[in-house]
């Protein structure tokens, strides 16, 4: 049933707070704290859910639900409820995060069905409880960063606990339901979510419509301040631009000119603030006024650990540095893309060997991946490879042999040789990086068309097309936070989706590479072709994006919290010798011998979770250490003498043949106490990662 807090106004509860001093329930003389919203949150709606015909895991679902092939159906595909939308937002992210397979673990080792103790159990996995949203802003409407906490039935306010649950990738706020969401439920935690401030908010010119917080849509006009993400364009802007330009689409992430990453860290942070408020309206004892509660739970009688993967992992990083009020316990955390602020200082050796690159930035990174990439993947020759080979970017006379010098291009950049089997199927991911991040870095306009990349929908032929009604209508549920294809605009014969786009350079279908090299150009401040300098637009772009970049960077002092990163050694997409391994080093110099930081690296893990069912022989599912991470973190928070964090260690995992065969806990040995010729050692600012 729905209903909305009503909250007094805050000038009202401060001059309460500061005003009354009415006695406690003993007569004491300890004055009164009253439970006040944060001053950066809209108004607050929440809704309860009875377990049964309706959840906070599964939507309702349960795993049987969720694993099904299709998605539930909506009664009127055009005009979605909120509902729904919901149901089939916990549905698609659910299953963009895990591998929904049962011989890959579902419903064995992972999945709602299974407890916190990691018994597999008969039933749904269904979670009652109340879950409370709210926008955090900061008045204007231009941020509007959606947090969500969810409280289970089960919440013990005696041994009270909060995990945060930032979204991955681009996601909107149900992004970490199935990773840290569903850790936290299962272990009667409050779950403090957020999106942040680059979760799903679809714009589109033609209509001028948005999402609002709900994920259903209307004009920007109507909207006003609730809508996700309205861009600053005028009238005659987005008509001029429509006309011009049919079927082009922004997206918060890229297009908010904000970027949203400087603030990751805080966003995260809110997000605690917010559970503490949630759970004091609902816990603490009511105030002398008869209207307000008093604070009953704070950081010094809780345990709030900050979690999530991908990006969200980067964000409890963040937060866990960044926070002044103790509001962090400890940091739990996949796969994180965290961004070192310096990559020397300390050294990463794999093997005894210093590894050939570390602790570059994701922009970087992610652009050279975005020229190579493509390489790999292709099957005949004539196209990307050529094209590089002829630019005397690749060597080789063969497709085979540029293929090779690719490869080894990658590694030397910082790959590890066991990525080198996912590289290909990473190259469509790494794309959508390079030409996101370069507008969210550079806080461009989607009118500014940044090296010839815009985004679309498209039509057969590969020519931008608007998006039908009903995509639109479900966008909040089915849309990952990057919307549409990358257009190549600059592509010869017309704006094409990029890999058919012809560069003017080379008359050649070469996957828009020309596009490429200029991104690669704002990464680097130079012609990736001849090495010069850049001049002119393209400088001044360049800076706009290094500023960015600047301001996402992490200092590695997690302040003494205790801490556990896990990474897969096959990560393509956020390669370990540029984050996790780097950030340990960077850790070191930061925090010395008073750093609580472990590091396990996972063999056979990478990224993406899904390839465990695609590529059995090579990969394996890594979100089952993020749980026995979470669980170790947990233990130790309560009980630090007796439940002491493992060492830092690679742990070593066996593949299946196919993906016939059930995985098992043989698959996937536990973190082990005693980490011995296995042990990751962190010495004079030195990370010794065995082979």
């Amino acid at each position: 049933m729905k209903n909305t807090i009503r909250i007094a106004s805050k000038l009202t509860l401060i001059a309460a707070a500061v005003g009354t001093l009415a006695s406690c329930g003993d007569n004491s003389n300890t004055p009164e704290e009253l439970n006040v919203l944060p001053s950066y949150l809209s108004a607050v709606s929440s809704i309860s859910y009875d377990g049964s015909s309706d959840d906070l895991l599964t939507a309702g679902l349960g795993r049987t639900g969720l694993a099904a092939a299709a998605a539930p159906a909506y009664a009127d595909p055009l005009k979605p409820t909120p509902a729904e939308l919901r149901r089939n937002a916990i549905y698609a992210n659910y299953r963009a995060v895990l591998d929904i397979s049962a011989n890959s673990g579902w419903g064995t080792m992972y999945g709602p069905n299974v407890s916190a103790a990691g018994v597999a159990g008969t039933g749904e996995g269904k979670v009652a409880g109340t879950e409370y949203i709210a926008y955090a802003d900061d008045g204007t409407g231009k941020q509007n960063v959606t947090l969500l906490v969810q409280v289970p039935a089960t919440f013990d306010p005696i041994n009270p606990c909060i995990v945060t649950g930032t979204s991955s990738g681009s996601r909107g706020i149900y992004g970490a339901i199935g990773s840290a969401g569903e850790w936290g439920l299962k272990n009667n935690c409050a779950v403090a979510y957020a999106d942040k401030g680059s979760g799903t908010g679809l714009y589109t010119f033609e209509d001028d419509s948005v999402n609002l917080q709900n994920g259903q849509r209307a004009t920007r006009a109507a909207a006003g301040k609730s809508a996700n993400f309205s861009p600053a364009y005028t009238e005659a802007e987005r008509a001029a631009f429509a006309a011009s330009n049919p079927g082009r689409v922004a997206f918060k992430h890229a297009h908010s000119q904000q970027n949203p990453e400087k603030d990751w860290g805080k966003i995260t942070l809110q997000a605690v603030e917010f559970a503490y408020y949630v759970l004091n309206e609902r816990y603490g004892q009511v105030a002398s006024d008869g209207k307000s509660h008093l604070v009953r739970l704070t950081p010094k009688n809780s345990v709030a650990i900050a979690s999530s993967i991908s990006n969200g992992a980067g964000s409890a990083l963040l937060a866990a540095e960044q926070d002044t009020k103790g509001l962090i316990s400890a940091v739990a955390a996949t796969e994180p893309q965290i961004q070192p602020k310096v990559a020397t200082g300390y050294v990463v050796r794999l093997g005894g060997a210093a590894v050939p690159s570390q602790g570059k930035a994701l922009f970087d990174y992610s652009t050279f991946a975005a020229l190579y990439q493509p390489c790999l993947a292709e099957v005949a020759s004539g196209g990307r490879c050529s094209a590089l080979a002829a630019k005397g970017l690749l060597t080789g006379a063969s497709l085979l042999d540029q293929q090779n010098d690719a490869k080894a291009r990658l590694k030397a950049y910082g790959w590890n040789a066991d990525a080198e089997v996912l590289q290909a199927s990473h190259a469509g991911t790494n794309i959508l990086v390079a030409v996101t991040y370069a507008y969210a870095y550079g806080k461009f306009s989607a009118l500014d068309k940044v090296c010839g990349f815009t985004f679309a929908g498209v039509d057969a032929t590969g020519a931008p097309a608007a998006l039908t009604a009903a995509v639109k209508a479900s966008s909040f549920a089915t849309q990952n936070g990057i919307i549409g294809s990358v257009i190549y605009e600059n592509s010869v014969g017309g704006a094409k989706a990029y890999n058919l786009g012809v560069s003017p350079s080379t008359n050649a279908a070469d996957q828009s590479l020309d596009g490429f090299l200029c991104l690669r150009s704002l990464a680097t401040g130079t012609n990736p072709v001849t090495g010069a300098a850049l001049s002119g637009t393209l400088a001044d772009q360049s800076a706009r994006v290094k500023a960015g970049v600047a301001e996402v960077l992490a200092s590695g002092n997690l302040k003494g919290k205790p801490a556990i990163i896990v990474a897969g050694r096959s990560d393509a997409l956020i390669p370990v010798n540029h984050a996790s391994r780097a950030y340990l080093g960077l850790n070191a110099t930061a925090e010395g011998s008073a750093s609580k930081l472990r590091y396990i690296e996972v063999t056979n893990a990478n990224h993406f979770d899904s390839f465990a069912n695609a590529l059995p022989a090579n990969v394996v599912p890594l979100h089952v250490y993020l749980f026995r991470a979470l669980d170790a973190v947990y233990a130790n928070l309560r009980n630090p003498t007796g439940a002491p964090l493992p060492p830092s260690q690679v742990v070593r995992t066996t593949t299946r043949a196919s993906n016939a065969v059930p995985i098992t806990v043989a698959n996937l040995p536990p973190i082990a106490a005693s980490a011995g010729n296995n042990a990751i050692t962190v010495g004079n600012s030195t990370v010794d990662v065995p082979n």
